[in-house]
């Protein structure tokens, strides 16, 4: 049985939230078919949307490379077409996938300051702050409960990293600290919440911050492995620590 979204408090218009959007499409048949499969037609709101939030999480591997700015590459069903995804449109694809199932879902945005970026990464943007981070806010209930399925569980083993759990009562952010109890994600500006990927912004504030990283041209992607990398920092500071033994 679905929830109503109502909230004697709170005279929010949960409409918007509710309907498919241009990147949030949650009208699209490969998003349909993924919402039912994965969050099922049984149980709570809160039992279907922590499903989806695991499914997102580690059915889609991480990759913040070849993003592809246009509105075909930022859609949540891009994410299904092409197997992984980065926090923006991971965020589409769980909201789109929550209002298949009736539950209001909205994306927020935040500016992030990653200390364990690779080191590749990190060359490439020239800093370690990412705009316009992209997380999600579900209804559940009778209040809104934040969702962050950005980076899949094998990726955060290799990275060192906690992964993020999701019960649908509370938050699920970017821990301050990695496993280690290194410094990790630093949160720096809050963008706001949005029915839909606010695109001419995000497209306009990449653009300035990582000119040589993003491109609407797939010819001009730069390509990586964030696995990959998360292993060769880890040897190669490994290796540091030997040689000053």
């Amino acid at each position: 049985m679905n929830e109503a979204p109502s909230n004697p408090n709170n005279a929010e218009n949960f409409q918007p939230y509710l309907d498919p959007n241009t990147f949030v499409d949650s009208d699209h048949h490969e998003v349909i078919a993924y919402a039912q499969r994965v969050g099922g037609r049984d149980g709570t709101d809160l039992e279907k949307a922590v499903r989806l939030y695991y499914g997102v999480r580690d059915d889609f591997r991480y990759d913040p490379y070849g993003v592809e700015m246009t509105e075909h590459g930022m859609k949540g069903s891009s994410v299904i077409e092409r197997g992984d995804g980065f926090c923006i449109t991971k965020g589409a694809l769980m909201a789109a996938a929550c209002r298949v199932l009736d539950i209001p879902a909205r994306l927020g945005f935040a500016d992030v300051r990653n200390h364990l970026a690779s080191k590749r990464m990190v060359e490439l943007m020239q800093t370690d702050l990412f705009v316009y981070h992209g997380y999600v806010e579900i209804w559940l209930e009778g209040k809104w409960v934040k969702a962050t399925p950005a980076f899949n569980l094998s990726l955060c083993e290799k990275f060192g990293t906690l992964p993020l759990e999701f019960d649908g009562r509370h938050d699920s952010v970017f821990h301050p600290l990695d496993a280690a109890g290194n410094q990790h994600m630093e949160y720096i500006t809050d963008h706001g919440t949005f029915a839909d990927i606010p695109f001419a912004d995000i497209k306009a504030s990449f653009a300035k911050h990582y000119p040589g990283m993003y491109s609407d041209d797939p010819t001009k992607f730069v390509g990586g492995d964030m696995a990959a990398e998360a292993e060769a920092d880890i040897k190669g500071s490994a290796d540091d620590a030997g040689g000053n033994r």
